[in-house]
């Protein structure tokens, strides 16, 4: 039988909500003048222990056993997503956001070969073909960026690609995981990682600390458990691809907040890749429709 409308429906409003959270990355690290690891600290310490109130409030105390033990599944997505979350914060740091964004949008195709390798799961020719006009934006974007230029943090976007996307096809694999459990320990892990070298974690002001907290509950804590519920109710390639909606919203939020205008080659580039999830988007929620009448 195939998947109900509602779930895939359900899965596809999860993971757009997703990318709208995790977009905000830059414009609150444009907000904090610290060191990449202070604010992976207390990034990580917030959104995790948002996570975990929420999970208490839903499943009571049970819910702590998840975290103490989540299994082999729910340790390697949580340890998958701390090393996407810990090379993310100083990319943005060491390169152009548009770099970082447009580099995010190469993971569907990451995910679905990692998913077609390991689960046998074929993405459909609407997803490939959107997926190969996501990937003529960024090339277009690429295209336009110096040769050489942010190295490091060109190499940190590629390695956090790949672990987010490694990460999507472990949830696809293991549904009888608590996923957002696994989202409450790689938050707390990314802290303990970052400690050690977070220089400036004891000179924090109040104002820089409520930053912080809405850093990690809105941007990590709401996105990443949004994103593993939802990917959970999608195919691999679909789920990556959705998400790259993140893209092009990346330098919007940096362009409302700091007046920074992308090059016009980024706006082409972002445009198609926009273009390319919503066609894929609106092209399954027509193939539901037509086939629904006909399962009933």
């Amino acid at each position: 039988m195939g998947q109900p409308r509602s779930e895939r429906g359900l899965g596809i409003a999860l993971v757009v909500a997703a990318a709208i959270a995790w977009s905000t990355a830059p414009f609150f690290t444009r907000l904090l003048p610290f060191d990449p690891w202070t604010i992976l600290f207390w990034r990580g310490l917030f959104g995790g222990s948002l996570i975990t109130v929420f999970l208490v409030l839903i499943q009571g105390r049970g819910a702590l056993r998840q975290l103490a033990a989540p299994g082999r599944g729910g340790l390697l997505v949580a340890s998958l997503s701390t090393i996407g979350m810990v090379s993310f914060i100083p990319a943005l740091q060491m390169t152009k956001v548009m770099n970082v964004a447009v580099l995010i949008a190469t993971q569907p195709f990451v995910a679905a070969a990692l998913a077609w390798l390991w689960l046998d799961e074929a993405a459909t020719w609407r997803t490939l073909i959107a997926s190969l006009v996501a990937f003529a934006g960024v090339a277009i974007t690429v295209g336009g960026v110096a040769a050489g230029a942010d190295i490091g943090g060109v190499a940190l976007s590629c390695l956090m690609v790949l672990a987010i996307s490694a990460m999507t096809v472990v949830v696809r694999r293991h549904r009888e995981t608590s996923m957002v459990a696994a989202a409450a320990l790689s938050n707390f892990l990314g802290s303990l990682v970052s400690l050690p070298f977070a220089h400036d974690i004891t000179h924090v002001s109040g104002h820089s600390l409520a930053i912080l907290a809405m850093f990690g509950c809105l941007q990590v804590a709401l996105g990443l458990t949004f994103y593993m519920l939802g990917s959970r109710l999608l195919p691999s390639g679909q789920a990556s691809l959705i998400a790259t909606l993140e893209t092009p919203l990346m330098p919007f939020w940096v362009w409302v907040a700091f007046r920074e205008v992308p090059a016009v080659h980024a706006l082409i580039g972002g445009a198609l890749v926009i273009g390319a999830v919503v066609a894929d988007i609106a092209g399954d929620a027509r193939k539901r429709e037509r086939s629904e009448p006909a399962s009933s």
